[in-house]
C-alpha cells in the first residue's frame, strides 16, 4: 500500500472489505477517485442518474447481502443528494459507506465553488464521519469507517478533498487491516428464568416477530409450537416464516390482517422478538410481555416490558424452547388459524376479480403465479405496500422495503441492487406511480448494465395513500392527482420492454413475457384509483370522517 496513491490505496481497501460495486455519479471533486476506480479490475462502478438512487441502491444491497453497500458523490449537490438513501440505511440498520468529494485542501474554508460543510451535514446520519486530512491518514481511517459500519450496521462517511487521492502514501502511514470480529450476545441466566416463569403460565400468548427473526425460522416455529402461540409479523419481519404457514397470522397495524388485530386484542401474554414495533396502539392494553433483542436499548423502548432478554433471537428461542413444557391447550391458536384461512381466501378472491379498472390487489395475486421461490421483491412505499403486505403470500422469496424511513422511490433502486447481488434470481420491483416517477430516470441504469429486472407500476394517477389519509381525517382531496406518462412507452424509449395492461388476462401475459424475455421491463398496470386501503378494522371515527370527506367532495 505504501508507495501507491491514496486513491489506489482506497480501492484496495474497498476490495479487502468485499466491495464489488460502487454506486454513484462522476464529477469534478471525485475525478481523482474515479481514475483508480476505473483501473481496478475487482470493483464495478455503477453509474446512476441521481445520487439518491445510488444511496438507496447501496442501502438495498446492504440489506440483501449483509455486506457494506458503497455510494459516492461529489461535494455539494452530489453529497446532499445522497442523504435520503443514507437515512434509509441508518433507520433500517444497513451497513453503508458514503464517500464524498470535497474541494482541495488549500481551498477549504474559502467558500469555494460547491464547498459545503460535509462533516456537519452528515453528522446526524453517520455513526462514523471523518474528513481525510492526508494520504497517510487515509488507510487507517477508511478501515475504521468500514469497521464501524459493519459492527453497528450503520452509515459511515468519508469526505475526501480532491487533491488527496493523487498524493502518494508515504512510509510513515498508519497501516491497519480489514479485520472485523463479532461477539455473540447471550441473555443472562436469571433473565431466562424470569421469562420461563411468565411463559409457563397458561395464558393466551401471541408472538410478534420482527426483522431480527430472519434466519431463525426453525427456532421461531419450534418456540411457537411449544407455546401454542400464533405468530404475527412486523412489516420488516415479513418472510421470517411463510405467510400461509399455519402458525402465521400475517401483519399488524394499518397494513395488517383482521385475525392479527383481534388476536392481539385478546392476548394475555406477548412475546416480542427482534422488533421495536412503533405502532403501540395495536398492542394489548394489558399483557405480560417478554421482549428479546440483541440491542438492550430497544427493550422497553416503546412498550412496557415485564422481562427483557438481551440476546440473539435464534439462540434465545432455542434456550427457552428446550426448557418449556409443551402446552396442551390450543383453543386460542386454532380459533385464529380458522379465521386466517378465511382471511387468506378473501385476499385471493380480491385479486381474482375481472372488473375494470383492475383492482390493485390483482397485481400481487397474479405475480404469485409467475414468481420463483427464491425471487427478490423490492417493494416501494404507499398503497402498493398495503396490497403487497396483505395480498402477496411471501414464502421463501426475499422482500425488501424502506421500512422505517418509508421513503417513496425505493423500489427501483432496490431492484437494481437485487439483480447485481443475485444475477441468477428473478428480481421484481412493485411500485406505485408516485414513487416510481420520483426516480424513474434510473430505469436507464438497468438497461445500461443489462439488468433484466421487472418493474410493475400500479398506475392510478393518484398519490393514493395520501388521498385516503385526507379522507380518513374528513378533509377534501387536495394535491394528490398525478399526470403520468405512458410508462410502457417510456420503457421502450429507454431500450427495455414495456407493457400497458388494463385487464387481468393482459397482466398474466405481460408477466409471463417479461420474465421469459429477460430484458429490463416495465409493466404499466392501470388500476382503480377508488380502491381504498382500509385497515383490517375500521374505527367509528374513520368511518365518520370518510363520510365527511365524501360530503366535502360533493358539495364544497
Amino acid at each position: 500500500m505504501k508507495g501507491k496513491s491514496a486513491g489506489e490505496a482506497l480501492m484496495d481497501i474497498l476490495v479487502d472489505w468485499g466491495v464489488e460495486y460502487v454506486f454513484g455519479m462522476p464529477g469534478d471533486s471525485i475525478n481523482s477517485l474515479m481514475e483508480p476506480l476505473r483501473k481496478h479490475e475487482k470493483i464495478q462502478f455503477i453509474q446512476v442518474r441521481h445520487e439518491e438512487a445510488g444511496a438507496l441502491a447501496a442501502a438495498s444491497y446492504a440489506k440483501l447481502t449483509g455486506k457494506v453497500g458503497v455510494c459516492m458523490g461529489i461535494a455539494g449537490p452530489g453529497a446532499i443528494h445522497l442523504l435520503n438513501g443514507l437515512y434509509d440505511a441508518k433507520l433500517d440498520g444497513a451497513p453503508v459507506l458514503a464517500i464524498t468529494g470535497q474541494v482541495e485542501t488549500d481551498l477549504m474554508g474559502t467558500g469555494f465553488f460547491q464547498e459545503v460543510n460535509l462533516e456537519r451535514l452528515f453528522d446526524d446520519v453517520a455513526i462514523y464521519n471523518q474528513r481525510i486530512m492526508s494520504a497517510e491518514q487515509l488507510p487507517s481511517v477508511a478501515n475504521q469507517a468500514f469497521r464501524m459500519a459493519v459492527t453497528h450496521k450503520q452509515v459511515a462517511h468519508l469526505s475526501i478533498p480532491d487533491d488527496i487521492p493523487r498524493m502518494k502514501v508515504k512510509q510513515e502511514a498508519r497501516i491497519t487491516n480489514s479485520i472485523s470480529v463479532r461477539s455473540e450476545i447471550l441473555p443472562k441466566d436469571e433473565d431466562l428464568e424470569r421469562a420461563l416463569e411468565v411463559l409457563s403460565e397458561p395464558r393466551k400468548t401471541v408472538i410478534l416477530a420482527g426483522r431480527g427473526t430472519h434466519g431463525a425460522r426453525e427456532e421461531l416455529l419450534g418456540f411457537a409450537k411449544k407455546l401454542k402461540a400464533p405468530i404475527i409479523l412486523s412489516l420488516p419481519g415479513k418472510g421470517a416464516i411463510p405467510d400461509d404457514h399455519k402458525y402465521c397470522l400475517g401483519g399488524l397495524g394499518l397494513l395488517g390482517t383482521k385475525p392479527a388485530y383481534y388476536a392481539m386484542r385478546e392476548a394475555e401474554t406477548l412475546v416480542m422478538i427482534g422488533t421495536s414495533f412503533p405502532f403501540t396502539g395495536f398492542l394489548p392494553d394489558e399483557a405480560k410481555t417478554v421482549q428479546i433483542d440483541t440491542n438492550p436499548a430497544q427493550i422497553g423502548k416503546r412498550y412496557p416490558v415485564d422481562v427483557g432478554l438481551a440476546g440473539d433471537a435464534g439462540y434465545t428461542m432455542r434456550k427457552l424452547t428446550e426448557r418449556l413444557t409443551a402446552r396442551d391447550d390450543s383453543v386460542f391458536l386454532e380459533k385464529y388459524q380458522e379465521e386466517m384461512k378465511e382471511w387468506l381466501k378473501k385476499m385471493k378472491e380480491q385479486g381474482l376479480s375481472d372488473r375494470t379498472p383492475l383492482r390493485p390487489q390483482t397485481v400481487p395475486v397474479a405475480l404469485q403465479k409467475g414468481l420463483d421461490d427464491n425471487a427478490v421483491i423490492s417493494c416501494d412505499v404507499g398503497n402498493v405496500t398495503v396490497w403487497m403486505a396483505r395480498n402477496f403470500i411471501l414464502r421463501n422469496q426475499t422482500f425488501i422495503i424502506s421500512s422505517w424511513l418509508a421513503t417513496l422511490g425505493c423500489g427501483l433502486p432496490g431492484a437494481i441492487a437485487g439483480k447485481l447481488a443475485y444475477p441468477d434470481r428473478q428480481v421484481v420491483a412493485v411500485v406505485g406511480d408516485g414513487g416510481f416517477a420520483m426516480l424513474l430516470s434510473d430505469f436507464v441504469t438497468a438497461v445500461k448494465y443489462d439488468l433484466p429486472i421487472v418493474v410493475i407500476v400500479l398506475n392510478n394517477e393518484k398519490i393514493a395513500m395520501i388521498h385516503f389519509e385526507q379522507a380518513a381525517m374528513g378533509n377534501a382531496d387536495f394535491g394528490t392527482d398525478l399526470t403520468n406518462p405512458d410508462f410502457a412507452r417510456y420503457a421502450q424509449d429507454c431500450g427495455g420492454l414495456g407493457f400497458r395492461v388494463k385487464t387481468r388476462d393482459e397482466l398474466d401475459r405481460a408477466l409471463q413475457q417479461a420474465f421469459s424475455l429477460k430484458k429490463p421491463s416495465i409493466i404499466d398496470v392501470l388500476v382503480d384509483p377508488g380502491e381504498a386501503p382500509m385497515p383490517a378494522r375500521v374505527t367509528f371515527s374513520q368511518a365518520k370522517n370518510y363520510a365527511i370527506h365524501l360530503w366535502k367532495e360533493l358539495f364544497d
